[in-house]
């Protein structure tokens, strides 16, 4: 049963409840008048009668009482989950522009939130749908070589990394890649971008050799375009140093993790957390 099934029967008993103990009222207030109107009716039975009709309602009471914490609790955990939701779609949404450095362009950003909310719903039969279908108007309007495509084919393929569909993102990601290089330079940032997600789904699959090779070409692009004391070059050399630990190169962890340090405390203070 759900948390609106919940609700909804909780609310039915609430009626339910209510509709009983008005019931009682006009009972319990019959036997009274009873009472004090006759002398020929046993008084005894009349005040047993009544003695039973006050604790029922005051069961009934209870249960009303208890109906209604129920439905306060139920409208606050909807409310927190409701909030977890937002916090979560936020924070899939912020992924893609704070792991790659890239940042989405408007006109596909309205587009790019919704995919990532169903993403992050694990609802990927609508996700995949939605993203296939902006994918097939872009290609029709503006041809399948076109820096949007390949931004489109960059967030369809996330969403398969996230469905552990490695192989079917990986020639999305390509296919973007390449798609960057023609059309905006071998040293654009949007290139390093989808080296980077390329890097990132090789380590996935503990092909660290590839990955290192492919975050180290991201990394020199991005110390080209931002200047080596950018934070996306300390995000970069933070991948490239988990690469290479994953290797067992430790002597290279250190030295790329130290660039990173020296960068953030450069750029956002020592006592940035």
């Amino acid at each position: 049963m759900s948390q609106d099934d919940i609700l909804q029967s909780t609310k039915s008993v609430i009626q339910g409840l209510d509709a009983l103990k008005n019931e009682h009222a006009k009972m319990l207030e019959s036997v009274v008048d009873s009472m004090n109107s006759s002398l020929q009716i046993d008084t005894n039975k009349l005040e047993e009668k009544a003695g039973l009709l006050r604790k029922s309602m005051d069961m009934i009471e209870l249960g009303i009482g208890e109906a209604h914490v129920m439905m306060q609790l139920g409208n606050h955990l909807q409310n927190l989950e409701a909030e977890k939701q937002k916090l979560r779609t936020q924070s899939a949404t912020g992924s893609f522009a704070s792991t790659t450095g890239y940042e989405i362009p408007a006109r596909l950003k309205t587009l790019h939130n919704l995919v990532i909310q169903y993403a992050s719903q694990g609802r990927y039969e609508v996700a995949v749908p939605l993203c296939r279908q902006a994918l097939e108007d872009l290609e029709k309007t503006s041809g399948h070589q076109h820096p949007d495509v390949a931004t489109m084919l960059n967030i369809l393929a996330l969403v398969y990394r996230d469905q552990s569909k490695f192989k079917e993102a990986g020639v999305l990601l390509n296919d973007a890649l390449a798609i960057r290089e023609k059309t905006l330079g071998p040293d654009h940032p949007a290139v390093a971008a989808t080296l980077n997600n390329l890097a990132v789904l090789y380590g996935k699959r503990n092909k660290f050799r590839d990955a290192e090779v492919l975050c180290k070409r991201a990394l020199e692009i991005r110390e080209k375009c931002l200047g080596s004391s950018h934070p996306d070059v300390a995000k970069q050399l933070n991948n490239l140093a988990l690469l290479c630990q994953n290797q067992g190169k430790y002597d290279e962890v250190e030295s790329y993790y130290k660039r990173a340090i020296e960068i953030y405390t450069k750029t956002l203070g020592i006592d940035d957390p």
